[in-house]
């Protein structure tokens, strides 16, 4: 960013403070819909990511840390951000990684047993789902980098996952501990959308 896209960026920091927090979705996975891909590396839909970059770009005060997760679909945006704004840096965080859904990975929703599904609605918090990672894990290690952001001195911007997202908005309402589904939030951030928690 040169000139006129700089100053714009330069004057929007005065709204904003060390404490700031950006969480940003990847652009669309190029993966068919109803599919369970929580943990696999996949990448997202370039022109999709470009889009979301672009826009990114313009809200992100100076000297803001990127922190993303190392999965594909994340830094392809993370790049290209990076390109757009070199006066960011960045740094890859594996605890930023959607939640693991083992052996569900690459599975389509519908053909997951039933009976999986309402074993894990029942125990939503601690039920290791797939066998890998429980929703309460999960929200240990996202509160882990909450804490390290809320403290770094400066804003922060995680490129992250749905999950993530919203288990750091559970965590900035109070709530650190989830024992049942209805305490997760229903709707997702949109792909390639960006919110701001300060």
């Amino acid at each position: 960013m040169q000139g006129g896209a700089a100053d714009e960026v330069a004057s929007a920091c005065i709204e904003w403070t060390a404490g700031t927090l950006f969480l940003v979705r990847h652009a669309q996975p190029l993966i068919a819909p109803g599919v369970c891909y929580g943990a696999t590396d996949i990448p997202a839909d370039e022109a999709a990511t470009r889009e979301a970059a672009s826009a990114l770009a313009r809200q992100l005060p100076l000297a803001t840390q990127v922190r993303s997760s190392p999965l594909r679909r994340c830094m392809q945006l993370t790049d290209e951000l990076l390109r757009l704004r070199p006066d960011l840096g960045a740094t890859t965080d594996a605890r930023l990684v959607e939640m693991d859904f083992g052996c569900w990975e690459g599975r389509r929703w519908d053909d997951i047993p039933k009976q999986a599904i309402d074993q894990w609605t029942a125990q939503f918090g601690s039920l290791r789902f797939g066998g890998r990672e429980s929703v309460q894990e999960l929200m240990d290690r996202v509160a882990v980098v909450w804490a390290e952001s809320r403290n770094a001195g400066v804003p922060t911007a995680w490129v992250t996952h749905a999950g993530v997202i919203r288990a750091a908005v559970l965590i900035s309402s109070g709530i650190s501990a989830v024992e049942r589904s209805e305490q997760w939030p229903d709707k997702a951030l949109a792909f390639g959308a960006h919110l701001c928690l300060d």
